[in-house]
C-alpha cells in the first residue's frame, strides 16, 4: 500500500503482546494494516504495517513503540516475512519448465509462471486477473475442466514470438478441504522435453566394466582398484578432464555395487540455484506456490538403496553444498517445509572436471565438503596419455558408426592413424568419438586417410607441442627447470590473451588464487595495461 510504513518489533515472549499492540495503535489513531508473529528461542518478533497519513514520523513511530513492555529492539523494514515468502515463491514458480495456470471457480486466471506466458504469448499482466475463456477461447482445457469438474490432458500447440510450441496440457480440477469445487490447474509440457524424459527412462542404464575400451595400464588398474571399492558404501570421488567418461565409469561401479536400488545422475551445473533443494530434498505438501498435492520425494529418496551421482558437484553453489554436507554427514534428509527426518540409505558418487583444492583455497569450495567426498578417489586420465587406446578406441567406434549408417567395413589408414596419435584431444573420448563419426560419414572409400580425420585447428598437435621446445633449452636443464619455463610460457600466453587475470584463471581452470600465487612465485609483472605481462628483470 503506497505510504505505508513496515516495521520489525522483538519481545521477550509473553502473553498479550498482540493486544498491547493493537491498543496503542488505537489510542494514536494508526491503522493497523497486517501483522505476523514468529517466535524463536523464548522470543516474539512481529512484524507489522501500518497505514500512511498519520501525523509520526518514522522516528516518532519507533519512540512509541519502544513505550511497549519488554520489548527489545524496533526497526523499520522494507518487506514483511510474507512478502520475502511470495518473492522466493515467484522465483521458484518462474524456474519450474512446466507452464502453469491457475483459475478460481469463476474461470479468474489467479496464477501463470513465466512458461506459461511465454506458451500462451500474453504478458503476466494481462494474464492474471482476466477470464480463462478470454486467452485461448477454442478447445480451452481449463474450461473443459472446470465444466465438467474432471481431469482433461490433451495435446495441444501454440504460436508464441519464437515460433509454434507444442505441449502437453494436463488439467486438474482443484477441490479444499470439505470437497467444494474451489478451481482448477493446468500444467504444460513442451513435448521435446517429455520425448527427452521418455528417452532417458527407456536408456537401458546398466553399463559395466567389461564395457569399457581400453588396454593401457593406467586404465586397467583404475578398473582393478574400482572393482574392489564398489561393494563399499564410502563415497567415491571421480575427477577427470571432461569427456573423460566419468558418468560411465560411476554406472559402473553402481552395477559392479549389486545395490537394488536405481543409479540416479545429477548434473549440478545444470540445475537452476532455487531448484536444487526442491529436486535433491523433495517438499511437503503446501510448502510453496505450485507444489504438488500431498508433496513430492527428492532425488535421494529416489535412489534409496541405489547411487546417487553428483557430476559437476565443484559447480554446486555453497548454499546446497551445507545442505549436501548433512546429508552425507547424518544419512537423512529434510524435505521443504518439513520437520521429519527421512533416513536415506544411497551411495554417493561425486565427479568433478575441476580441481577442488584450488577451489577450496580460493573458498569456491567448502573444505568440509571437500575432506567428507574425498575419501576414495578415482583419478581418470586424460585420452592424450592413453595412447595405446586411441587406435583401438577408434576402430571400435568406426565399426559402431559403419552398422549405423549402413556403410562397409571401413578402416583407418597408417596416415591417419598418425594424425590420430600426434593430436591432444581436449575433448577426451568424447572428441574421439565425434571425430570418427564424421569421417565414416563424410569418406565415401573403405579406408579413412588422414585428410578425411578433421581435427579442431586450434589445438595443436603433440608433435607440435614437443618440437615448439628447442633442444638447446633441454641440455644441462634439470625437469623442474624445464617445466617451470614452459609453465612460464603457458602463463604469459594466458595473461596477455585475455582482459584480467581472472578471466586467464578461467581459461587455465584454475581458481584466481592459485593464479595469484604462480604470478608470484614466477615474478610476472605488468606495470601498465598497455604493456604485455613479462618476466621481472633485475638490472644489475
Amino acid at each position: 500500500m503506497i505510504g505505508s510504513k513496515k516495521y520489525k518489533l522483538v519481545f521477550k515472549d509473553r502473553i498479550g503482546i498482540v493486544f498491547d499492540i493493537t491498543e496503542l495503535m488505537m489510542v494514536h489513531k494508526l491503522n493497523i494494516i497486517s501483522m505476523e508473529v514468529e517466535q524463536e528461542e523464548g522470543f516474539a518478533h512481529i512484524s507489522v504495517e501500518i497505514e500512511g497519513g498519520h501525523p509520526l514520523n518514522t522516528e516518532e513511530t519507533l519512540a512509541l513503540f519502544s513505550t511497549l513492555p519488554a520489548i527489545e529492539r524496533q526497526i523499520e523494514v522494507k518487506r514483511l516475512p510474507q512478502e520475502k515468502r511470495e518473492k522466493w515463491f515467484r522465483t521458484l514458480f518462474d524456474g519450474m519448465s512446466e507452464g502453469i495456470v491457475s483459475v478460481n471457480s469463476k474461470g479468474i486466471i489467479n496464477t501463470a509462471n513465466s512458461v506459461a506466458c511465454r506458451i500462451l504469448n500474453t504478458p503476466y499482466a494481462e494474464l492474471v486477473n482476466s477470464y480463462v475463456g478470454e486467452i485461448t477461447p477454442k478447445n480451452n482445457l481449463l474450461m473443459e475442466c472446470m465444466q465438467k469438474r474432471i481431469p482433461v490432458n490433451r495435446r495441444k500447440s501454440a504460436m508464441t514470438s519464437t515460433g509454434r510450441v507444442d505441449f502437453y496440457g494436463s488439467a486438474k480440477p482443484i477441490h479444499d478441504s470439505q470437497g467444494e469445487f474451489v478451481g482448477a490447474v493446468l500444467l504444460m509440457k513442451d513435448l521435446q522435453e517429455v520425448k527427452a524424459m521418455v528417452d532417458a527412462v527407456m536408456t537401458p542404464i546398466d553399463f559395466k566394466f567389461d564395457d569399457f575400451i581400453g588396454e593401457s595400464p593406467a586404465i586397467k588398474n583404475l578398473i582393478t582398484f574400482a572393482k574392489r571399492i564398489a561393494e563399499l558404501d564410502t563415497i567415491v570421488s571421480i575427477t577427470g578432464e571432461s569427456g573423460t567418461g566419468k558418468e560411465l565409469f560411476a554406472r559402473a561401479i553402481h552395477y559392479e555395487s549389486r545395490r537394488p536400488g536405481p543409479f540416479i545422475p545429477i548434473n549440478c551445473a545444470a540445475l537452476p540455484e532455487q531448484l536444487i533443494e526442491s529436486e535433491l530434498f523433495g517438499y511437503i505438501d503446501g510448502a510453496f506456490t505450485g507444489a504438488k498435492k500431498k508433496g513430492k520425494p527428492g532425488l535421494f529418496e529416489a535412489a534409496q538403496n541405489g547411487t546417487i551421482f553428483l557430476d559437476e558437484i565443484g559447480d554446486m553453489p555453497p548454499g546446497p553444498q551445507a545442505k549436501i554436507l548433512r546429508v552425507l554427514q547424518e544419512g537423512c534428509v529434510r524435505r521443504i517445509g518439513g520437520v521429519e527426518e527421512i533416513p536415506v540409505n544411497a551411495r554417493v558418487i561425486t565427479a568433478t572436471n575441476k580441481n577442488l583444492t584450488d577451489m577450496v583455497a580460493g573458498g569456491d569450495f567448502r573444505e568440509d565438503l571437500f575432506y567428507r567426498i574425498n575419501v576414495l578417489n578415482i583419478q581418470i586420465p586424460p585420452l592424450r596419455e592413453r595412447h595405446s587406446d586411441v587406435t583401438l578406441m577408434a576402430g571400435m567406434f568406426l565399426n559402431r558408426f559403419n552398422r549405423k549408417l549402413e556403410k562397409e567395413e571401413q578402416t583407418i589408414t597408417a596416415t591417419g592413424q598418425d594424425k590420430l596419435l600426434r593430436y591432444s584431444w581436449p575433448g577426451n573420448v568424447r572428441e574421439l568419438q565425434n571425430v570418427i563419426e564424421r569421417a565414416s560419414i563424410i569418406s565415401d572409400s573403405s579406408e579413412i586417410c588422414a585428410d578425411s580425420i578433421h581435427l579442431n585447428a586450434k589445438e595443436p598437435s603433440c608433435g607440435h607441442q614437443c618440437r615448439a621446445i628447442p633442444a638447446a633449452a633441454i641440455n644441462g636443464a634439470s625437469l623442474k627447470e624445464m617445466v617451470g619455463k614452459y609453465e612460464i610460457r603457458i602463463l604469459l600466453e594466458a595473461l596477455n590473451s585475455t582482459s584480467s587475470i581472472r578471466k586467464a584463471a578461467q581459461k587455465l581452470g584454475i581458481s584466481h588464487t592459485a593464479l595469484l600465487k604462480k604470478i608470484r612465485k614466477h615474478q610476472l609483472q605488468n606495470e601498465s595495461n598497455d604493456l604485455p605481462w613479462a618476466t621481472i628483470t633485475h638490472s644489475g
